[in-house]
Order: C-alpha cells, then structure tokens, then sequence
C-alpha cells in the first residue's frame, strides 16, 4: 500500500467536487444553476467506483492492491489509466469554482463553519469507520486467498505517525481542508492588503490565456516538472497523493493545488464556460490522441518500476499532465452543453454520489475478495463487483442517509424539506 496506487489506486480520492454540493452549482454571472457540473460531479465519483473496481483483474494487480483476481486482462489497463488521469485535476478545479462561490454567497465565517461541516467532520468522523471496514475487507480477503484460512503471520499494522497515516481514499478530504486554509488565508490577508481587484484584474487578463488552446499545455508545465523531480516517481500511476501520509508531497501540492486555484479563478470568468461548450470535441480529442501516447511510451499494463530521470521521463510526465487539463476542459464543456436542464434522476444521483464515493471502497474490496476465485469470466465478475457496490451504497443512502442527520451533514437541509412535503 503505497501511494494511490494502493488503497486508491492513485487517484481514488471522491470528488473533491462533491461536498461543494449542489446548491453551489451556478454561474457568477447570472446565478443560473449549471446542471451539467451537477452530472459532471456524479459521472466523475461513478468513475471512481468503476476504476477501484477493476484493480484486482488487471495484470501486477497482487503488487499494489489487497486484492488479486484470478482472472486478468491487459483490455483493464487503458480504461485504468484514461480514467486515473483526469479525475483528481477534474475534482479539485471543480472544488476549486464551488468554494469560491460559497465564499462570495456566506462570507468567510459562513464558509469556514460550512466546509468544517461538509469536509472536515466527514473526514473526523468518517474515518475511523472506513478504515475498520477497509480491515475488515482485507482480512476476509486474506481468508479467501488461503483457502478459508488465515495466514500465521500478519502484516505489520501501520504506525498512525504523519509520515505513515493511512488516509485511504479519504485523502481527498484532508487535501481539500488544507487547501481550503490556504486560500482562505491568502484571501484573507489580500483583502486586508485591499489588493483583491488588482488580482481580480490580473485574474482576468489570466484566464482568457489558461482557458484557452494553448492553456492545457501551459497548465501541464509545473506539474511536469514537479513529476520530473519527484524521486523514484511510478509514472504509470500519475500524481502520488496522500493516502498514506498526512505530508502531501510536492506534486500533490502543484497538481491539486493548481487544480484548485484555476477553479477559483474560473468561478468569476463569464466567457470561459461558453467557450468550452463549443469547443469541448477538440479539447477531448486532443485528450484522447495524447492518453495514447502516454500508453504507447508507458506501456498498456501497469509498471511498477520507477520512471528513468532522463527526458523522456519529463516528456511522459508533460504529456501526462496536459491530457489531465484537456480533459479538464473538454468534459466540463460537454456536460455544460447536452445537461442544460434538470433531471431528477440525475439529481438523485448527484445528491447521493458523495455518500457512494466514501463507502464504497470497501464494498468493492469485500465484493471482490468473493468472487476472486470463481471461474467466472473477468467481465461478468467486474459487473458483480459494480453493480454490488452501486446498489449496497443507494440503498443505504436510501434509508440510512437521505432523511438523517448524515444526510444533512453531508448535503443541507434540502432532503430533509422533501420528505417533509412529501409526508404533507
């Protein structure tokens, strides 16, 4: 259990996105509610499930996760890395535009008590139970793998320091309560400077360039470089996170924090969003044409072995980070431009996602470890292994969530009105 690669498999963080619920989820400009960030937010959790649920079929997969299936396939590993690149960018530039815009709504008191309430106490609270259950599933998986038996001599526990802290894939939670002091206080102390329209200016002047053809490329520039000279750096993995430790490293602080800020920037640009709208074919072309590249020089399955420092190490980290930014641009302008009008399933479904995302890993493990050495084919077990996962997780937002006080910590009152009126 090493980086993402482990627990989260690299990037399993939910959606930084999700607790900048959907309430949020409008323009600067007009106030109008954006339902395709609403789906966008949904479809990028659902990915996540999706991408932890096919770690244990592909190729290595006994190296890097608790669980090996006794049916591989190599046909995994693109969908693995495709998926694995531009979720965690996609996350925090959304978390980025949602906590600017909750800062503008509640001020800043009225932001710090609502993100200690959406992010900090699930992160408190929710942690300890995740983690006994992610045990739990480790250990039924051990017994599976030895025959109904477990092994004499168990793993050495983790440490609980802040160089070894098991976060799992819970890591998104501290990243984003880190990242939200930091903004906070460089805010803070600009507006006290009385320097934030001059900023804003800046901001302005900024965007139309980052947001535009060339921006993915020139977004990928520090994060390439912070990737080059990250040590002993598995490039086939992306970004190393923090689930094991609570000292995010340098290329987690430039990826996410980056990912961040041009969300919080983009939160007061008018023009950018209609301008990926007709422009998201392109963006995700490019993605695509790149993504391939990234697999034609990393190579389809996953390496463990860590990346050369030469340049073509620095290329593949380049190429890397700007398939992420296109994705980044192309998706969000898809979403925005065939998800214009409300869905109340799609509503749903974005309501319950944040619940699914920090449950669901060990659900998936459990799931996993049980079919682990059927004789099914690999593609009949990963749907077993998903649609176990998706339906355990709603049913229990269903009716252990939707109508509580989990329910109206994680996302409002909202459901709480709707049940009301429909007892009514």
């Amino acid at each position: 259990m090493q980086n993402d690669a482990t627990i989260n498999a690299g990037n399993a963080g939910l959606s930084a996105i999700a607790p900048a619920h959907a309430q949020a989820t409008q323009t600067a400009a007009t106030g109008e509610r954006l339902h395709g960030l609403d789906a966008l937010r949904a479809g990028a959790l659902l990915l996540g499930v999706l991408l932890h649920a096919s770690i244990s079929f592909l190729p290595g997969a006994k190296f890097f996760w608790m669980v090996s299936d006794n049916q591989k396939t190599a046909l995994l590993g693109p969908v693995f890395f495709v998926i694995h690149i531009f979720r965690m960018p996609l996350f925090f530039m959304l978390a980025g535009y949602f906590a600017h815009l909750v800062l503008q709504k509640k001020g800043w008191a009225g932001f710090i008590k609502d993100r200690l309430k959406r992010i900090t106490l699930p992160l408190l609270l929710g942690w300890p139970v995740i983690f006994a259950a992610i045990v739990a599933a480790i250990v039924l998986a051990s017994w599976v793998r030895n025959g109904g038996s477990l092994p004499q001599k168990s793993p050495p526990p983790p440490t609980f320091t802040a160089d070894s802290f098991p976060l799992a894939h819970l890591w998104f939670l501290y990243m984003l309560t880190l990242l939200y002091a930091v903004y906070l206080g460089l805010w803070a102390v600009c507006r006290q400077l009385g320097i934030l329209p001059q900023l804003k200016r800046c901001a302005d002047w900024l965007m139309p360039v980052m947001s535009g053809w060339l921006g993915p490329m020139l977004l990928a520039l520090p994060v390439a470089l912070a990737l080059f000279y990250t040590p002993y750096w598995v490039s086939w993995f992306g970004v190393p996170t923090p689930d094991q430790s609570l000292y995010p490293g340098r290329a987690a602080w430039i990826s996410f924090g980056m990912a961040f800020g041009f969300g919080w920037m983009l939160q007061q640009s008018a023009t950018t969003l209609p301008r990926w709208q007709r422009r998201w074919p392109w963006h995700l072309s490019l993605a695509f044409l790149m993504a391939a590249c990234c697999l034609y020089l990393g190579g389809l399955t996953p390496k463990l072995v860590p990346a050369v420092h030469d340049d073509s190490k620095l290329i593949f980290a380049w190429l890397y980070a700007a398939t992420a930014w296109n994705f980044c641009f192309g998706l969000t302008g898809l979403a925005l431009k065939f998800m214009r009008q409300a869905n109340p399933r799609l509503r749903y479904l974005a309501d319950a996602s944040y619940w699914i995302y920090l449950v669901h890993l060990p659900l998936v493990m459990v799931l996993q470890a049980l079919v682990s050495r059927s004789e099914w084919h690999w593609a009949i077990k990963l749907t077993a292994v998903l649609l176990g996962t998706l339906v355990l997780a709603l049913l229990s937002y269903r009716y252990l969530v939707r109508f509580t006080w989990i329910g109206k910590l994680l996302n409002g009152q909202r459901h709480v009105a709707h049940r009301q009126h429909a007892r009514a």
